[in-house]
């Protein structure tokens, strides 16, 4: 029996496209998350923001998607887990929440807790 092929969803031509398209959208807009910021956000959740899965592969993941005007900034990132970064794509948050029946009100509330420690004070 001759070996099964893997068969990928999306071409790689598109996935080249997407990237490209990612790449300019990144490029127009500031983005000013700095390293030590990164550090911070990973130390004050302590896991994946959305299901608190506590994983040492903890991606960079945008509230604001990048596609709908979001930034790498302090406010719009929080550490996700791949599982759920790649589910959320572009989605907004709180839909997302919903139909993964993700807690909501646990991320709003964790999210307003913690973004105030980590923000400069004026």
């Amino acid at each position: 029996m001759p070996p099964r092929r893997k068969f990928s969803a999306v071409s790689p031509a598109a996935r080249a496209r997407y990237a490209k398209r990612r790449k300019g959208r990144l490029a127009r807009v500031d983005n000013d998350l700095t390293a030590s910021e990164w550090a911070d956000l990973l130390a004050a959740w302590g896991g994946c923001a959305y299901c608190q899965a506590e994983s040492t592969a903890l991606q960079r993941d945008c509230i604001m998607p990048i596609s709908r005007g979001g930034r790498y900034t302090l406010e719009n990132v929080v550490p996700a887990c791949p599982s759920c970064n790649a589910s959320k794509h572009n989605n907004e948050v709180t839909g997302w929440l919903r139909r993964k029946k993700l807690d909501e009100r646990t991320f709003l509330l964790r999210y307003a807790t913690i973004l105030p420690t980590l923000l400069p004070a004026d």
